[in-house]
């Protein structure tokens, strides 16, 4: 796939962010960024409503009839053109992203350098609630882009298949899934609110992409989205998120290893 199509840079989005047809979301991970100012006429993203709530673990995606309903609700059609942002925190725009597109979406995009992109460029912000109507959304849903932890587990004896971590060495070294690899995630962007040039992408992610299928994890799923963006991006579509990640690997009991000085990283990814 390429940038061009899941990347739109602020230049372009003031461009079309008055197009009747464009649906701009705020994903930051609570409402109050949003409350507190926000693209104009962008509604909020709200990651809860998107997220199953009889789930045992925080952030696991709703089943599919009921994310499939909650698109609609939110405005969004098979037709519409969907652009996702967040502040300084670009890995919950790709979170969005990924729930989009696993749901067979292909308008989506996300805003690369995020709010600050968008007022770098005079972009100017509103306080005022919006939502946008409810739409027929029809989906098409790509189970593959989503794994469960029995997949992991088998995935993990498989030599064509890398599970990769991506939260920061310190992290990793401290507990990480037994057998995965490390790669940072923070090592595929630049300021925490931008993907770094593809060419840079393709250098970083060139020994996992050497992998048949690529499933990365995080804490919950919120930061395995950006190195999942960034395989994609590259080249590498056979790639999965661990929806339940650390907080259902460490919760079932299964093997961790590492030096025991490990705290969940505060980025809630």
């Amino acid at each position: 796939m390429k940038r061009e199509s899941m990347l739109i840079d602020a230049d372009e989005l003031m461009k079309i962010a008055d197009d009747e047809n464009v649906r701009i979301f705020d994903a930051a991970i609570t409402d109050d960024q949003y409350a507190a100012g926000h693209i104009p006429g962008a509604a909020y993203f709200d990651h809860e409503k998107f997220s199953d709530p009889r789930g045992k673990y925080e952030y696991t995606i709703l089943p599919e009839a009921e994310l499939a309903l909650q698109i609609g609700d939110s405005g969004i059609s098979n037709d519409t053109e969907v652009v996702f942002y967040a502040w300084g925190m670009i890995p919950y725009a790709a979170r969005a992203w990924w729930i989009l597109h696993y749901a067979g979406h292909t308008k989506v995009r996300v805003l690369n350098g995020g709010m600050a992109a968008w007022q770098n460029a005079g972009g100017q912000l509103e306080q005022e609630v919006r939502r946008y109507e409810p739409a027929a959304f029809n989906p098409r849903f790509k189970p593959g882009m989503f794994a469960g932890k029995d997949e992991v587990m088998e995935a993990l004896k498989n030599s064509d298949i890398s599970v990769v971590d991506v939260l920061p060495p310190i992290s990793y070294d401290g507990a990480h899934i037994t057998g995965s690899a490390n790669l940072n995630c923070m090592d595929l962007m630049h300021d925490m609110d931008a993907f770094l040039p593809t060419d840079k992408l393709s250098s970083r992610l060139r020994e996992t992409s050497q992998y048949k299928r690529i499933i990365t994890y995080c804490g919950g799923g919120i930061a395995a989205a950006i190195n999942a963006m960034a395989h994609v991006m590259a080249g590498q579509e056979n790639v999965a998120v661990y929806d339940g990640s650390l907080y259902e690997w460490i919760g079932e009991g299964l093997p961790m290893t590492g030096n025991g000085k490990w705290e969940f990283w505060k980025m809630n990814a």
